[in-house]
């Protein structure tokens, strides 16, 4: 396609039309409420679908409101939030909550919502455009993906330039009079048909347009240069037991990462433990950071059973902003489920 633009209407009449006849039945699709969509696109941040949903339906049930969710305690939306990592987006929505409520309305349009603690253009332009009709394309790994397919651009997405110009792409393509409808078959094409790996080129609407299938350089598409190398690291988590429970470590209130979470203490926390038998590992990604963390059984008497250091019964892991390594572990060990 050398022209976007010229052919932008066919792009959105092939997109809206697949899009009609059927897509995957998710729980925040079908409806127009921005607080309900506002919260489906920040834990879909970096979080699959299908992951999402009951946490979502959890979330809502107990924060049915952005009023109700403005009068939380901190904890108590971190207790919610925990498994779904990167944390900060559940104290962004509690201080973006605060503000809406403060306002007196939800913002109705992409630059209002910029404004907002956490969101940003993507999550903007999906609440602005799915609750509010305004024409404004959303750009995520999907959307990227299937520009950079339907364009065969091998440049850069990585690079913020590029990146812009691929928005541009994508606009142009946008169907103003039905933008929200529009933006949900682009990323739904994106999740569920123009793959990474294993794309379904036979069943994509936008096949007949698609250069890279022309030009056979699908699998080759999109670029991303990487630029940070990852770093593989190795840690020790203690599970100790008593008549109290499992003993857990939380993170100091000012942490850069994960502040007040709960999480299994590790042999720098209990450097006069005993190490017991080793009950398994798992693997855990930040960023760049790939752990691989060794849990043991350990024995040890700390000092104090209260401030950072604390028993808690299983039952009661299940009511705390427990950390997503600690989950992992304690599950590893058969305290949770």
């Amino acid at each position: 396609m050398k022209n976007p633009r010229a052919a932008s209407s066919s792009v959105a009449a092939l997109l809206l039309a697949w899009y009609a006849r059927g897509h995957r039945d998710l729980p925040w699709r079908g409806t127009c409420d921005p607080y309900r969509i506002w919260i489906s696109e920040i834990m879909l941040q970096q979080t699959r679908a299908q992951a999402v949903i009951p946490y979502y339906q959890r979330f809502l049930d107990r924060f049915p409101t952005v009023e109700a969710l403005a009068a939380a305690a901190e904890e108590e939306v971190l207790t919610l939030w925990s498994g779904l990592g990167y944390y900060s987006r559940a104290r962004n929505l509690l201080r973006a909550a605060r503000s809406i409520v403060a306002a007196g309305a939800f913002p109705s349009t992409c630059s209002a919502l910029r404004e907002l603690p956490g969101i940003g253009d993507y999550t903007a332009a999906a609440i602005a455009s799915i609750a509010f009709e305004e024409p404004c394309a959303v750009l995520d790994g999907n959307v990227l993906r299937v520009v950079a397919r339907v364009e065969n651009d091998p440049s850069d997405i990585g690079s913020p330039r590029i990146r812009e110009r691929f928005r541009s792409v994508a606009e142009a393509w946008l169907d103003p009079q039905h933008p929200g409808a529009f933006n949900q078959a682009l990323m739904e094409l994106g999740a569920t048909v123009c793959l990474p790996r294993n794309p379904l080129c036979l069943l994509c609407p936008l096949v007949s347009c698609c250069r890279a299938r022309e030009y056979g350089t699908v699998l080759q598409l999109p670029v991303k240069r990487r630029r940070t190398e990852p770093v593989a690291l190795e840690e020790v988590l203690f599970i100790v037991r008593s008549r109290r429970g499992v003993l857990l470590r939380r993170r100091d209130p000012d942490a850069r990462r994960m502040a007040g979470f709960w999480d299994l203490p590790s042999p720098r926390d209990l450097p006069s433990a005993r190490a017991g038998r080793t009950l398994g590992a798992f693997r855990h990604t930040i960023t760049h950071h790939h752990f691989t963390f060794i849990v043991n059984e350990a024995q040890a008497r700390p000092r104090t059973a209260s401030g950072p250091l604390r028993w808690f019964h299983p039952s009661e892991c299940l009511e705390i902003p427990l950390s997503t390594t600690a989950r992992k572990g304690l599950k590893l060990a058969r305290v949770l489920a």
